[in-house]
Parts: C-alpha cells; sequence; structure tokens
C-alpha cells in the first residue's frame, strides 16, 4: 500500500483500529479520523511499537457535528493531494435516544448523515486520484431496517433503539448503491463498496447486555472482523456496489467474500428518496 492515502474514520478501537494497523503496516499513509485525538495518538503509539516506519496523521472528526464534518475535510483538502481509500467506518449501536448537534437522531445522524456530507466534501480528491476507493460499513441489522421517511429523527413515534441502528444501516447500503448508479459512467469516479464484519465483538456494544452474553459464543476477533472491510478496500476486482462480509453460516463470521444485501436496500426508490433528503438535511451535494 506504499504511496496510498487512507482516511479511516473512528479509528481507536474495535475494526477503525484494526484496519489502521493493518494499512499502516503496508506502508499506506493512514490519517485517523477520530472525536478523540489524544486516544487517537495512544493508538499511533501502540502502532509503533510493532510499526516503527509507520505514517499516521490524527486528525480530529466529531461525527456530532456537520460544522466539525467541513472543518476536517477542508484540512484534509489543503495539505493532501490524493486520498486512495476513505473507509467510513465510524458508528454508534444501540443507544440511548439523543440528538446530534444538527438536530438529527444520533444513530441516522453519525452513521449515515456525517459521513454523507464527509463523502461529498472529499469527493473532488477522489475524483482527482485514480483508481479511488469509498467503503461503506453497513451490518447483518440491516435486515431490521426499514426507514420511516415521514419521521426519520424520531420526533413522533417511541425510540427503538435497535431499528434506529438497523435504519441506519441500511442507509449506509441505499448510499452505497445510489451512489454507485450516480456514479457509472464516469471514469475519474471513485469505486464505491460496503462491508459487513457479521458477529465481531467490539465496544460498539457496550450498551447490549444480549452481546456481552453472547459474543464469547458467537462472535469473531477484530483481527477477523477488519477482513471484509479491507478486501472491500483494496481487492483489485472489486466492483462499484459489491457489498462483502464473512462466508460463514448467517454471514456471522468466516473469511471476506462478496455477499447478498436484503432486497429492501436494493429498493432504488427509497435510496433515491435518502439521497434528496440527505442532500437536504447535510447542506451537501455531490
Amino acid at each position: 500500500q506504499k504511496g496510498r492515502v487512507v482516511i479511516i474514520t473512528g479509528a481507536t478501537s474495535g475494526l477503525g483500529k484494526e484496519a489502521a494497523k493493518v494499512l499502516a503496516s503496508k506502508n499506506a499513509t493512514v490519517i485517523m479520523a477520530v472525536r478523540n485525538t489524544e486516544k487517537g495518538e495512544s493508538v499511533v503509539n501502540e502502532i509503533g511499537k510493532s510499526f516503527p516506519n509507520a505514517t499516521i496523521d490524527v486528525r480530529k472528526l466529531d461525527l456530532n457535528s456537520l460544522k466539525s464534518v467541513k472543518t476536517f475535510a477542508d484540512g484534509i483538502l489543503s495539505a493532501y493531494n490524493r486520498l486512495d481509500i476513505l473507509i467510513n467506518n465510524a458508528g454508534v449501536m444501540a443507544c440511548p435516544f439523543s440528538k446530534t448537534e444538527d438536530g438529527f437522531e444520533i444513530q441516522m445522524g453519525v452513521n449515515h448523515l456525517s459521513h454523507f456530507a464527509l463523502t461529498g466534501h472529499l469527493m473532488p480528491l477522489l475524483k482527482k486520484t485514480k483508481a479511488s476507493r469509498i467503503v461503506a460499513t453497513s451490518s447483518i441489522a440491516h435486515r431490521q431496517g426499514n426507514i420511516n421517511f415521514d419521521d426519520i429523527n424520531w420526533k413522533t413515534r417511541t425510540y427503538a433503539t435497535g431499528k434506529a441502528y438497523g435504519d441506519s444501516k441500511v442507509a449506509n447500503l441505499y448510499f452505497t448503491y445510489e451512489l454507485a448508479r450516480k456514479l457509472k459512467g464516469d471514469n475519474n469516479a471513485p469505486t464505491v463498496t460496503a462491508a459487513h464484519p457479521g458477529w465481531t465483538s467490539t465496544d460498539l456494544q457496550r450498551h447490549s447486555l444480549f452481546f456481552r452474553i453472547l459474543n464469547p459464543i458467537f462472535s469473531q476477533n477484530v483481527e477477523n472482523g477488519v477482513l471484509p472491510t479491507l478486501r472491500a478496500a483494496i481487492d483489485d476486482n472489486a466492483q462499484s456496489g459489491d457489498y462483502y462480509g464473512p462466508a460463514g453460516f448467517q454471514e456471522m463470521k468466516g473469511a471476506p467474500v462478496v455477499v447478498k444485501s436484503n432486497e429492501r436496500s436494493h429498493n432504488e426508490a427509497n435510496a433515491k428518496r435518502l439521497w434528496d433528503m440527505s442532500e437536504k438535511m447535510t447542506g451537501v451535494q455531490f
């Protein structure tokens, strides 16, 4: 990966941290886009013990705030003349109801809308870079997703955190498939892929007793869980719209392969509707 520049959001723990470690070990320049830069620097020190020549740039990105997303993107555009891979990895899961700084329901706001805005801001640099790539991180939970477009911020419904998470994860796939359609025929366009880690034990599940009990039985470790993301990011044969996940039973664990998302995630009318809403809500147009 020498000479390539990679951005990974949420790289201080779990899959993001593991992706940063692997790509830095392969001589990519890794930009860790993180909320807590102190924590980011300690990850750099940790990686540096195994890979002293690693090139890692820690930058602040708070996905709770569209202003922070814009500031981060502006910093990248002025400091770098290429961007080979953008891994939209950061996420929140099954947390209590709250809103982002811009008034979005937290899971849709962080997991989808802020990454939508970030990708839009960085698109000129991605297009300038030959054979660049965007990776969205979805989840098996996309199967529970069924976005209520009339109440995307849960103003009138009783909040169901698991359902809101599923909504945000099907949103990641709508985004991937719609962007792939929009960029079709553009020779400078990045390849747009998605991945999910199966059942991987990470900090993301800290709010859930269910996961704390069942993780020891069903989950795989982050070293294996990150493989679909890495394959989506660097496989030379990847096509726009490809979705990677584990090969095993119910896609819970196993080797990274191209998998199929559910029928609803391929609903083009929903994807277009979400795209239009996302442009209005974030003020970012591609």
